[in-house]
């Protein structure tokens, strides 16, 4: 049995959709559809979702909200005239969209997750209904009635444990079921979402929930790549890679995943397919716990991920404080700042953060009590800051990797800032300029794949 996700871009018109009932139909082992909200139809177009954060704004405002409900009817509706559905057919869709506004929330935070969720909740309840129409017997399967529990958060909630017993008892049915994704409901049946992309996380939660043999994850590329095919044209397709180097990769800025999406494939052991619903000929990327080390290609990604600072501090001996790095994270978990990397020497270390985390009011505030708490010899913010990260799991057999990266960076006269391989033997982390990002993911691509 395979469980299938759409995401928006293949979903984001009636002839759109056309193909993914075409995928549906041609194989009859897909038993489960996870659906995102439609996407955009063109490159001007808007998002159903950020269509439904304005509409949730509109409303919060106290403003007059019948223009933007409008938009997100007719978006539905565009689809179901496809498929000819009737007025009368069409009208729970809109009943549900005019009445979001008239529900009782706890706050607004909820109120927007319940906007947004009803991108995918309604996309689902119409793609079941055209399903059925053209011949596919399926039913809509809300989260609620599938048992998919989440933690109290409105828009970051986690799956919680519960949920996959709940979600087995939904195998081996007759209909296919078409499942909305993005969400689920906390203990108090109140709807939360996942993060942003989150409908790849619920197409996961649901194969390693139905035991799924395969997990097929449709979306607009014919593979991944070992680069972003905006920086390099024609980038080396991977045909198969682990869940360890996607979520390297993920993190570093691959924007094929969410980045928490593969968890719950992981744990339940189960493949990966990357398909490309426009072309559902294309065998597409496998993503598996293990793969077969391929000397040819060591290096199996690339990636690049922006909007980074570096705090940098020195202190003579520090290496001999008892508590020194502890002092300096109480201070950042008071102004609720995180850190992604912390690599370090004799005297000095360099605490990776993100940007988001920080705003210039924030910034002040912590560097003057870190400097009344550890009293540095020196310390300051490094801003405009990327990380670059080259990834693969043949990496660490392979001699003189290292040495051919820094040779591409100098080759192509890019000053490295930080150069860090931590506790992964699977990946290996520069820090460069912001600026410079996209010049440094060129000129490991040419080191590491000019061979093609």
């Amino acid at each position: 049995m395979k469980v299938i996700k759409f995401g928006g871009s293949s979903l984001a018109s009636s002839e759109q959709l056309k193909k993914v009932i075409h995928i549906v139909s041609e194989d009859p082992t897909r038993r489960c559809v996870v659906v995102s909200a439609p996407g955009k139809r063109n490159p001007t177009d808007t998002k159903v979702t950020d269509l439904l954060i304005r509409y949730a704004e509109t409303v919060i405002a106290g403003r007059d909200y019948q223009d933007i409900a409008q938009q997100i009817i007719e978006r539905y509706q565009e689809i179901a005239l496809g498929f000819n559905f009737t007025p009368e057919d069409f009208a729970p869709i809109r009943r549900a969209i005019l009445n979001l506004p008239l529900a009782t929330y706890p706050d607004n935070t909820y109120l927007m997750a319940a906007f947004k969720a009803h991108g995918e909740k309604l996309n689902a309840q119409l793609i079941s209904r055209v399903f059925n129409l053209v011949g596919i017997a399926a039913q809509y399967l809300d989260p609620n009635d599938a048992g998919l529990v989440v933690t109290d958060v409105p828009d970051d909630a986690q799956i919680l444990p519960a949920s996959y017993p709940n979600l087995r008892k939904w195998q081996n049915k007759a209909n296919v079921l078409v499942m909305p994704g993005f969400f689920g409901y906390n203990e108090k049946g109140e709807i939360c979402t996942f993060s942003r992309g989150g409908s790849d996380i619920t197409g996961a939660v649901m194969a390693r929930g139905l035991n799924a043999d395969l997990y097929e994850n449709f979306t607009d590329v014919d593979a991944i790549y070992s680069v972003n095919p905006n920086i390099v044209a024609h980038p080396h397709a991977i045909g198969h890679m682990t869940f360890r180097e996607m979520r390297e990769l993920s993190y570093a800025g691959f924007s094929v995943f969410h980045d928490e999406a593969l968890i719950p494939a992981i744990q339940g052991n189960i493949d990966v397919n990357v398909r490309n619903t426009n072309h559902p000929e294309a065998p597409g990327t496998i993503i598996s716990a293990r793969i077969a080390p391929n000397k040819k290609y060591p290096v199996r990604g690339i990636a690049a991920s922006k909007n980074f600072c570096g705090l940098y501090i020195s202190k003579y001996l520090l290496n001999k404080e008892v508590g020194f790095t502890r002092k300096v994270l109480d201070v950042l978990y008071k102004y609720n700042v995180g850190y992604e990397h912390m690599p370090s020497g004799i005297d000095d270390i360099t605490i990776i953060m993100s940007e988001d985390n920080l705003n210039p009011d924030i910034e002040k505030a912590m560097m003057a009590e870190l400097q009344a708490t550890i009293h540095p010899d020196e310390m300051h913010m490094i801003h405009d800051y990327a990380i670059v990260m080259v990834v693969g799991e043949g990496m660490h057999d392979t001699v003189g990797l290292m040495a051919r990266a820094a040779a591409a960076f100098a080759k192509a006269n890019i000053r490295l800032q930080m150069v860090n391989q931590g506790a992964s033997e699977i990946s290996i982390m520069f820090g460069v300029a912001q600026e410079e990002a996209n010049r440094s993911v060129s000129a490991l691509y040419n080191e590491f794949f000019k061979q093609d």
